[in-house]
């Protein structure tokens, strides 16, 4: 289970900023499942509560939330 994971935080993300509600030292990326360390957490999404490595992994999220973006990544006309 992913919440059994050590280090792991759970936050609650806001437009500006972000609030521990379990403290830990990372966050994993809601598109790679890649490891953030707090310190380098940059990019995230309010309305969807989901944490991002970096620009692409953002952009992914978004194109993937708007439903422009197929399961395997790749970008779809509506």
């Amino acid at each position: 289970m992913i919440g059994d994971v050590p280090g792991l935080a759970v936050l609650e993300y806001d437009a500006a900023d972000f609030a521990i509600v379990r403290p830990g030292q990372f966050v994993l990326c809601a598109v790679s499942g890649e490891r953030i360390d707090l310190h380098d957490l940059k990019y995230w999404s309010a309305r969807w509560q989901e944490a991002y490595r970096g620009a692409e992994e953002a952009t992914k999220a978004y194109l993937r939330h708007q439903g422009t973006v197929g399961e395997e990544g790749a970008v779809t006309g509506r």
